[in-house]
């Protein structure tokens, strides 16, 4: 089986990122072939830092790396490194639903902010995310929650574009999402009405992968709760759920045990409790970031080494696409060649 997913670069990784993706990349190794993409491409659909951009790539692949992600075992590269993801993307743009771009949830929530430019990227931006996924034929595509409408249209994409060019056959492959039953959506610790986030939460409500485990510690036992002083999961306790659905995930249970376990507790115990187990569970990535994020060469290799794997297996798909299409010759022979990933990336 064959997994993909991408991870933005862009701002601080937190634990919402941690258990909804990051985690799931690190058990996948176990499942299947793994292929994992930082997505700097997606990251310049709205504003951003040019220099920023390039050093939180660099966090990411050392963060990605610390968790445990293994170059040996699956393919990480960098997203702009691998030119078949763009030309997919104005390929399948031809068989996309205009006016359901427009409807998109982020598209929407994103348009709104941006006060300067509503980029035509940011419209083409669930199309990009088909053609990362698709130009792999992936089986299965670990997400969150919330990626769950982007997965759905990048479904409908490849079925379209079967229909239309496949003759019968299944060119591109439809992938099935993997959602986590539990820790799918991890929300704010002082918001629990919306979700962790590096740009629209508050600094005392996200808890970083990098946090000291003080500052993990402080956050925690500070969170919202609720009047009440049982341990357990209901509509009229977003925060206190969130504690419970936060435990679950770290410790790979189900909430009803969390809930069993601590039906006795106070809320400052249990509060206790869930700091405790998330200090030990950042642990082993914050303590080895460190040393990965110093060697600026060595992660430049890893990403470079990527490319070259991710690019053989994204032009093959790229060239039965383009044939099926119409587009470039006939001969497959004749072709241009398809390696540019490795002139790419080697300069």
């Amino acid at each position: 089986m064959r997994i993909f997913s991408g991870i933005q670069p862009t701002g601080r990784k937190h634990l919402g990122n941690y258990i909804g993706a990051i985690a799931q990349y690190i058990s996948s190794q176990e499942r299947g072939e793994g292929i994992f993409c930082i997505v700097d491409l997606h990251a310049i659909t709205v504003a951003y830092d040019p220099a920023e951009l390039r050093e939180r790539l660099y966090d990411t692949t050392a963060i990605l790396l610390a968790a445990g992600l293994d170059p040996e075992r699956c393919i990480l590269f960098r997203q702009s490194d691998v030119p078949e993801h763009t030309e997919l993307t104005w390929l399948l743009c031809s068989v996309t639903e205009l006016g359901r771009l427009q409807r998109m949830h982020q598209f929407r929530d994103k348009s709104i902010a941006q006060r300067e430019l509503v980029s035509a990227g940011l419209l083409l931006y669930p199309v990009l995310q088909a053609a990362d996924v698709l130009a792999y034929r992936a089986d299965e595509v670990p997400v969150g929650e919330d990626q769950r409408e982007h997965l759905e249209l990048m479904r409908d994409v490849a079925r379209r574009f079967n229909t239309r060019f496949g003759g019968g056959e299944e060119v591109l492959v439809v992938p099935e999402h993997r959602i986590p039953s539990v820790g799918a959506r991890i929300m704010d610790l002082q918001d629990p009405a919306r979700k962790m986030s590096t740009t629209g939460g508050s600094a005392q409500g996200t808890v970083y992968v990098l946090d000291e485990p003080r500052e993990i510690e402080k956050k925690l036992k500070s969170a919202v709760t609720d009047s009440g002083s049982e341990v357990r999961s209901a509509p009229d306790k977003q925060g206190i759920s969130n504690l419970i659905e936060i435990l679950a995930a770290v410790r790979g249970v189900e909430r009803t045990v969390i809930e069993s376990e601590f039906s006795d507790a106070r809320y400052g115990d249990f509060k206790a409790a869930v700091a405790a187990a998330v200090v030990a569970y950042l642990a082993p990535a914050r303590e080895r970031y460190e040393e990965l994020r110093a060697d600026d060469a060595a992660l430049e290799s890893i990403l470079q080494q990527g490319a070259l794997r991710a690019g053989a297996i994204a032009s093959s798909t790229l060239l039965d696409v383009r044939t099926r299409m119409g587009v470039g010759p006939l001969d497959a022979a004749s072709a241009p060649s398809t390696s540019g990933a490795a002139d790419t990336v080697n300069g």
